[in-house]
């Protein structure tokens, strides 16, 4: 019998290979669109849950509460230290500092460099407690002793191959940059993807006091590591947040305690909170949108499928007559269904598999230690066959259990008689169906409408100053740079106009607050200001205005000068920006004078105001060196400028950007939501496209009489296409008064994050309305015209 079933399903299904292609088509691409999606989330979902002790391993994280209150994810210095030194209830405790932009150099034993690296984020100076916490394997080298001394590094297996070309580097030398060197004292495996902690270098904690001042391993107030705790077994982390709130009162000064606090998460947050990639309530976000998507992908099987239904009427009524029951017909149904389910998901995890080299790119675009791997293949592990095995039963139940039901429970004498009550039930049922699909194509337009404006809204914002046609170059942190030999060798390059050195251009991601005191007060100001270390050129580079005061004085090098923004001057109260200039300021560790006052400017993205500005004439704390040139090119002369860098300090790494591209990072997240956006758009779109398909179909044939009635009586075809118009405008328009409220709704939460924003207005919900009339008209006028022209004596005949 099930051989029965089987070759007549697929006699069946070939017979109607078209309308089959179509209804495996959409549930092919809706599938592939939730795997897609799914996977992601799954990848994102199991970062850190790998390490030995993940349900008793916490992080320590700090809240600044000045002007506001600044979530970071780091904690004082001493603090591990403490922890593991004076609670019993502590089973080990770790501190870890994450490398930004350090060279490290690969001696060729001829007093020069064989290999120079600019390291970022893939490398940290740790303790051997790391050990303890983290899952780490290891290939060669004492996990004990490794990390216990100066001077020591352990590198993966990828980074020995990168330095040394061989993963049997133990004993090998790196000197970091410039200043010492470090002995391999270990090797380990490569970390696996989804990790936060994806270091491929760890360096002994004990090399700090080595390139740093003692005194700074004691600060309480700075937030330069991440702590994370071993808790032993049975400790409650009440126990952990009553030791933090002790050793704040006990270490930190009376004055600046009541400015932290401190607060624990579980290891497996480090993802999805504060320093992470993947807040939970996107990933939530992202599964919902799955789920729609292949929700969506099953409505419009469903409404094909019924609309094939009157098709089989006939074949229906003779099972019946010769003796088949009900079941036997819900048994047939589902193998057809079954059977073209089976080649939709064959054929959505190969379109899934094809996107993942894009997916996976796109991640990586987001964070460039990120080296994501996501396939298919990730489908076979356990905890995804928990969700995947589920989704393909609900999608073969979902799509093709209410056709089965319908078909199976034709009346036998009225289906051979041609005679079906082809009521309106059904009709209502795929009316919902279809309006939901209105819905959901129109919610998304109206998300897909509000962040592209809101992104050339953006793009539009004037920052206040120049950037485009500039290069950075960033100096070396930890010995002093040739200055003026590399000022005056890049202003002999043709085309080079100007050349400044600073802590950071105008608008920075880098935009940490500093607290300072005004004038003759002893207190600090009760809001903060972002701090730029500059030279003299800085202003006329970023094309800076002054409407005060003067600019700094080149001969003057004692870093006691500053120059202060409009918005500055306005939170002092002050009524004139005359009124700051001689005034004094104690910022930094150091009382200064403003000498002058600029125009506002933007100092950071667009998710904030204009902030209160000091630039700080201090270029020994400068980072970056900035070229203007005298036109705006495109290709600016990096070669020549790198000649320049190699000739003025050979030990150093080069490394550039333009200032422009800078700039665009503000806008990298927003520019990934629009990609995603726009493509589940489509998606919804396509899919709203076969769902009419089906609606329309079944209209023309369920309604055929009618039409041919309406024909011989002398109705037009205008006329007759108004009777599909009319149904799906009524369709379209509820969806619309749905999707409308909802996506202002949703649209609206999502810009207040911008401090300069657009607002949904009447003209975004017109274009929506528009644009979603056009498409439906185009998916549903060939064949409603095809329906309405037709000849009426084909459907009035007796059958």
């Amino acid at each position: 019998m099930l051989s029965h079933f089987l070759s007549f399903a697929w006699r069946r299904i070939w017979r109607e290979k078209h309308v089959n292609i179509i209804r495996a088509a959409n549930l092919s691409i809706g599938l592939a669109s939730g795997l897609v999606i799914f996977l992601v989330v799954n990848y994102m979902l199991t970062f850190d849950r790998y390490h030995p002790h993940v349900d008793r391993s916490y992080w320590v994280v700090t809240d600044v509460h000045r002007e506001s209150t600044k979530q970071t994810d780091a904690a004082p210095r001493p603090l591990a230290d403490v922890l593991r030194r004076s609670y019993p209830f502590v089973e080990s405790a770790v501190r870890l500092e994450t490398l930004f932009g350090r060279m490290i150099s690969v001696p060729n034993g001829k007093g020069g460099w064989a290999k120079k690296f600019n390291e970022a984020r893939n490398m940290c100076f740790t303790e051997p407690q790391y050990f303890d916490l983290f899952g780490v394997e290891w290939v060669s080298g004492n996990p004990e002793t490794a990390l216990s001394s100066p001077n020591a590094i352990v590198l993966s297996e990828r980074y020995a191959e990168k330095y040394f070309n061989t993963t049997a580097a133990m004993g090998k030398t790196l000197r970091f940059d410039s200043r010492v060197d470090l002995t391999v004292t270990g090797i380990i495996k490569n970390p696996p993807t989804n990790t936060q902690l994806r270091y491929d270098g760890l360096i002994s904690y004990a090399t700090i006091p080595v390139i740093e001042s003692q005194a700074g391993m004691q600060d309480w107030l700075g937030l330069q590591s991440m702590c994370f705790v071993l808790m032993r077994d049975g400790s409650k982390t009440d126990q952990l947040l009553g030791a933090l709130r002790a050793i704040k009162k006990k270490y930190l000064p009376p004055a600046e305690s009541s400015h932290f606090s401190y607060h624990i998460l579980p290891l497996e947050e480090l993802n999805h909170q504060r320093s992470g990639m993947a807040p939970r309530v996107v990933l939530y976000s992202l599964i919902a949108v799955g789920l729609l998507l292949v929700g969506a992908s099953c409505i419009n099987y469903i409404n094909l499928a019924t609309a094939q239904a009157l098709q089989r009427s006939r074949e229906v009524g003779v099972r019946k007559v010769v003796g088949s029951n009900r079941f036997q017909l819900l048994k047939q149904f589902m193998i057809e269904t079954g059977l073209i389910t089976l080649f939709s998901v064959l054929v959505a995890l190969v379109l899934t598999q094809l996107a993942m080299p894009f997916v996976n790119q796109t991640l990586n675009d987001q964070d460039e230690t990120l080296k994501p791997s996501i396939s298919i293949l990730d489908l076979l592990e356990p905890g995804a066959l928990l969700w995947f095995l589920p989704l393909l039963i609900g999608v073969t139940l979902l799509s093709g259990f209410y056709p089965a039901i319908v078909l199976s429970g034709f009346n036998p004498a009225k289906a051979l008689a041609g005679r079906l009550d082809r009521g309106a039930g059904g009709l209502n049922i795929r009316r919902t169906l279809i309006t939901g699909q209105f819905l959901l194509t129109q919610l998304f337009l109206i998300v897909v409408l509000v962040i592209t404006a809101q992104l050339r809204h953006m793009q539009k914002i004037d920052w206040g100053f120049h950037n485009e046609g500039m290069l950075a170059i960033w100096l070396p942190q930890q010995v002093p740079a040739q200055y003026e030999r590399l000022r005056n060798g890049w202003q002999r390059i043709p085309g080079v106009e100007s050349v400044t050195f600073a802590s950071d251009p105008p608008a920075s991601p880098y935009n940490r607050p500093a607290s300072f005191s005004y004038h003759t007060a002893s207190e600090p100001e009760q809001f903060e200001t972002r701090v730029r270390a500059v030279d003299g050129k800085y202003l006329a580079v970023f094309g800076l205005t002054l409407v005060a005061g003067r600019n700094f004085d080149a001969a003057d090098t004692t870093g006691q000068r500053v120059l202060v923004n409009e918005t500055m001057v306005k939170r002092l109260g002050l009524s004139s920006p005359a009124q700051i200039i001689g005034k004094r300021m104690r910022i930094k560790d150091a009382d200064r004078t403003i000498v002058g006052v600029v125009k506002d400017f933007r100092s950071g993205d667009s998710h904030s105001p204009i902030v209160p500005v000091t630039l700080i004439h201090d270029r020994k704390h400068t980072a970056m060196a900035v070229l203007s040139f005298t036109s705006r090119q495109q290709n600016l002369p990096e070669k020549a400028v790198q000649t320049i860098w190699e000739q003025v300090m050979p030990d150093h790494l080069y490394k550039s950007s333009s200032v422009d591209r800078l700039m665009k990072s503000f806008t990298k997240m927003e520019d990934l939501l629009a990609g995603f956006v726009q493509i589940f758009a489509c998606i919804a779109i396509a899919m709203n496209c076969l769902g009419l398909y089906g609606l329309v179909t079944f209209m023309a044939e369920t309604r055929a009489k009618e039409i041919g009635m309406r024909r011989i009586l002398g109705a037009r075809t205008a006329q007759m296409l108004w009777i599909f118009g009319k149904e799906f405008s009524r369709l379209m328009a509820i969806g619309f008064v749905l999707a409308a409220p909802l996506g202002w709704w949703l649209t609206s939460g999502w810009l207040q994050q911008y401090a300069h924003r657009i607002h949904v207005n009447g003209w975004i919900l017109l274009a929506t309305i528009a644009l979603m009339a056009i498409i439906t008209t185009a998916t549903v006028l060939g064949h409603a015209l095809k329906a309405a022209v037709a000849n009426p004596v084909r459907h009035l005949r007796v059958q």
